[in-house]
């Protein structure tokens, strides 16, 4: 489904690249979370899944087609910190922008608002479609976010930290939402956070980046992703220990003893 092959990447004016000759591939149909220090590339690496970014060199495909390209545009749903909302529109205008975007790049609109008006419903803020962002708290404008982004039916749905501003029972209320949206659809989501707990909570498999550059694909596999109840889990709070230990141990490394092989631990 997407696929990173022998990826380059470095901003401007920086010596060191983000991304150098990585690999990386996601399957259709699963459920990622990324995390990593700071300035890894966490951000980055969704928008060269977008196409919001180019690679310096090799590819990000989607389906075999470079994610750059116009026949991938309206397939992929982008979700942000900031939400993302324009302040002079009301909420259900916000959202209908997913709809507005289907129809720009000639995708069917049959039954659009009917949809909109149904994930509305789903995600608790039909009552609020007439209200502007700020009017809204935190976790309703990230649900205006997050249909906005529905209305788009994308295939693929990145989220780049989206919970990370808000407070602990919205953010706990959004992740369960997220975990039983992905059950429910079955749609290819990759989830960037900076959070242990999070990731374990939402990604089946978890990549860990590095400090720049990155070579290595290191995953860890998450059988534990969407648990019920799972602060009272040990085997959850074993798993977060497991992946805690990997960034400790990446953060107290030389980046010259770095290798590029690539490793999975489940």
């Amino acid at each position: 489904m997407i696929d990173h092959r022998n990826l380059t990447f470095a901003y401007p004016r920086q010596a060191m690249p983000v991304f150098e000759r990585l690999d990386w591939q996601v399957e259709r149909g699963e459920a990622w979370a990324v995390i990593g220090p700071s300035g890894c590339g966490k951000s980055t690496l969704l928008y060269l899944i977008a196409g919001i970014r180019r690679p310096a060199s090799g590819a990000v495909t989607l389906d075999g087609v470079d994610a750059g390209d116009k026949s991938n545009r309206g397939r992929v749903g982008l979700i942000l910190q900031d939400y993302g909302l324009l302040p002079w529109a009301t909420a259900w205008d916000n959202a209908r922008l997913g709809i507005r975007v289907r129809r720009f790049y000639g995708r069917s609109q049959d039954g659009a608002p009917a949809r909109l008006q149904s994930w509305l419903e789903r995600l608790g803020i039909a009552g609020l479609r007439a209200k502007y962002p700020c009017q809204l708290s935190g976790g309703e404008r990230q649900r205006v976010a997050i249909a906005r982004a529905l209305a788009l039916e994308p295939e693929v749905l990145l989220l780049d930290e989206p919970f990370s501003a808000l407070d602990a029972l919205a953010r706990e209320d959004l992740e369960r939402l997220t975990v039983r949206l992905w059950a429910e659809l079955g749609m290819t989501t990759v989830f960037v956070t900076h959070s242990i707990e999070e990731a374990v909570l939402v990604g089946r498999r978890i990549l860990v980046l590095r400090h720049p550059p990155n070579r290595l694909s290191f995953v860890v596999e998450n059988d534990l992703a969407g648990t019920t109840d799972h602060q009272r889990q040990l085997a959850f709070h074993a798993k977060c220990d497991e992946l805690r230990a990997e960034l400790a141990t990446e953060a107290s490394s030389a980046p010259a003893l770095r290798t590029t092989m690539l490793r999975h631990r489940g």
